[in-house]
């Protein structure tokens, strides 16, 4: 099972909902979570923004999604069953381009040292953000990564 959130956690996330301004309006996010209440509380948060939300449970489910829906940004835990964020990530990254093989990824877990940071970069996450989560801090990711995809060189 995966590190989540715990309830007061999430009932204050939801409390904090509001602060974040920022709209996701237009951005489309694939949620990926094996913990369900992780999962709702990270669709919940990312649609009051505005967001259209994709969430898939586990890794293999992710993947298929994002080949078939092209989410703008992927939001993954890292520690699930199975398959974890990290084979995740490495399976997305060595997809080609146009079949979204350069999706922009957070990794959002509660594996928060330095040398976790390190280690979700390495494996191909854009960002690395600590649960439990600032809204502000992700929503922010989020629109960054988002301007960012358009900007990026494209290869082929």
């Amino acid at each position: 099972m995966s590190a989540s959130w715990h309830a007061d956690d999430s009932r204050s996330a939801l409390r904090a909902a509001p602060k974040a301004r920022a709209s996701l309006e237009g951005v489309v996010v694939l949620a990926v979570d094996d913990d369900d209440d992780a999962r709702e509380l990270l669709r919940t948060i990312l649609e009051q923004r505005r967001a259209t939300v994709l969430v898939a449970s586990n890794a293999r489910d992710a993947f298929d999604l994002l080949e078939r829906e092209q989410p703008h940004v992927l939001v993954s835990d890292i520690a699930m069953p199975d398959e974890d964020g990290y084979a995740l990530i490495r399976r997305i990254r060595s997809l080609s381009e146009d079949r979204g093989g350069r999706t922009p990824a957070i990794a959002v877990t509660a594996y928060t040292g330095s040398a976790d940071r390190a280690l979700a970069l390495q494996a191909g996450f854009d960002r690395h953000v600590p649960k439990p989560v600032d809204l502000d801090l992700l929503v922010e990711a989020i629109l960054v990564l988002y301007d960012m995809r358009d900007a990026s060189p494209k290869s082929g």
